[in-house]
C-alpha cells in the first residue's frame, strides 16, 4: 500500500527554509504570491515537490487538482492518492475526470487536460494554475524540437508564464530552474512515495527517446541548455515587439484583405510573423513556420501564393492577403 505522507506540520518542519525561500522567489517574479494558486498534481514526484512547495510558502492560499485521463487502470486510483494527501496538508482538492479523443494521444491528452484546467480556474476564482514543468523538461524540448528543426518561437520551450491554450486563463512553471533530482530528492524526504507513469519510459514517444539519450551524455550540462531556452525566450519576445509595432505601422486590416508595406529595414523573422498574424486575422489554419518561410520568399520575388486558404500576392501597394474564396 502506497504511504500517503506525513502530517502536514511534520512535512513543513522536513522542508528546508532555503527551498521554500528559493520557491517564494519564483513566485515573486512571477507575480503570483497575492490571490489564490491552483497546483495540477498528477501525483508523480514532480507535481507533488510542486504541491508540497506551493503549500508551504503560500499555506492556505492554495488549490489542487488532478486530472483524471481515464487512460489507465490505475489512474482513479492515483487521484485518489493525491486527495487524502491533500487532505492531511489540508488543501482543497479535486478531480477533473475527462475524456481523451482517439488519435494523438498525448496531444489530444493534453488539450483535454488545460481545458478542465482553466474551466477549474474559473470555477475557484483561482490567481493562476501552476504546473510542475522543470529545467529537465525544458532541456528534452529544446533538443526535441532542435532535431525537428523549429524556429525560434518552438527553440524558446516551455514558457514561465503564459495563458492556458484555448482558455485565457493563467498559466504559470515556478519550477523551471529546478532539476529533476532535486524535486524528488524534496518529496522522499518528506517521506512520500510518489506515483511511477509508466507512459515516461515508453520509447515510442519522442520525448522519452530524448530523456535516455540526455541522460547518457553526463557531459551535457541540463541547466545551461534550460537556460539556453530562456534567452531564446527573452529574443522571441523582442521580436514580438518588433513585429508588433510593425503590425501598426505597415499594415492596413480593411473587410477580408490585409495590405503589408514592409518597412525598409525590418527584419526577415519580423515580417514572418506578420504574415503568420495575417493569415490567423483572415481566419486560416495555423500554419507551419517553414510554410510561411516560402511564402515569405515567394512574395520577396514579386510572386505570390495560397496558404492555410489565403491568397496572398506582391504589387505596387504591397503585399495583400485576402481570404480564398469558396470552391464550387
Amino acid at each position: 500500500m502506497r504511504r500517503t505522507a506525513r502530517k502536514c506540520a511534520a512535512i513543513d518542519r522536513t522542508l528546508s527554509p532555503d527551498l521554500i525561500a528559493r520557491f517564494r522567489v519564483e513566485l515573486e517574479r512571477l507575480q503570483a504570491e497575492s490571490g489564490r494558486l491552483g497546483v495540477a498534481v498528477s501525483g508523480g514526484p514532480d507535481s507533488l515537490a510542486l504541491l508540497l512547495l506551493a503549500q508551504a510558502a503560500m499555506p492556505g492560499k492554495v488549490s489542487a487538482a488532478t486530472v483524471d485521463h481515464g487512460l489507465r487502470p490505475e489512474s482513479a486510483q492515483e487521484a485518489a492518492f493525491v486527495a487524502s494527501l491533500c487532505q492531511e496538508l489540508d488543501v482543497p482538492h479535486e478531480v477533473l475526470t475527462v475524456d481523451v479523443p482517439p488519435g494523438n494521444l498525448q496531444a489530444n491528452a493534453r488539450a483535454a487536460r488545460y481545458r478542465a484546467l482553466g474551466a477549474w480556474l474559473d470555477i475557484e476564482g483561482l490567481g493562476a494554475i501552476a504546473t510542475a514543468h522543470h529545467a529537465d523538461d525544458q532541456a528534452e524540448t529544446l533538443v526535441m524540437r532542435l532535431n525537428r528543426g523549429s524556429g525560434l518561437s518552438g527553440l524558446a520551450g516551455i514558457r514561465a508564464d503564459t495563458v492556458i491554450a484555448g482558455h485565457g486563463g493563467r498559466l504559470i512553471r515556478p519550477l523551471l530552474g529546478w532539476r529533476k533530482v532535486e524535486l524528488e530528492d524534496l518529496v522522499h524526504a518528506c517521506g512520500i512515495e510518489p506515483v511511477l507513469d509508466p507512459s515516461n519510459a515508453n520509447e515510442e514517444f519522442d520525448r522519452v527517446r530524448i530523456r535516455k539519450a540526455l541522460a547518457k551524455a553526463d557531459w551535457l550540462d541540463i541547466s545551461a541548455i534550460a537556460q539556453s531556452a530562456s534567452h531564446l525566450q527573452e529574443l522571441d519576445t523582442e521580436l514580438a515587439v518588433l513585429a508588433q509595432r510593425e503590425w501598426k505601422t505597415c499594415v492596413t486590416f480593411v473587410g477580408d484583405q490585409v495590405t503589408y508595406q514592409p518597412s525598409a529595414d525590418g527584419l526577415r523573422m519580423t515580417r514572418q510573423r506578420i504574415l503568420t498574424r495575417a493569415i490567423a486575422e483572415l481566419g486560416g489554419e495555423l500554419p507551419r513556420g517553414s510554410q510561411v518561410a516560402a511564402l515569405l520568399d515567394a512574395l520577396e520575388r514579386g510572386e505570390g501564393g495560397n496558404l492555410a486558404g489565403v491568397l496572398a500576392k506582391s504589387g505596387k501597394e504591397g503585399w495583400v492577403l485576402r481570404r480564398e474564396p469558396p470552391r464550387h
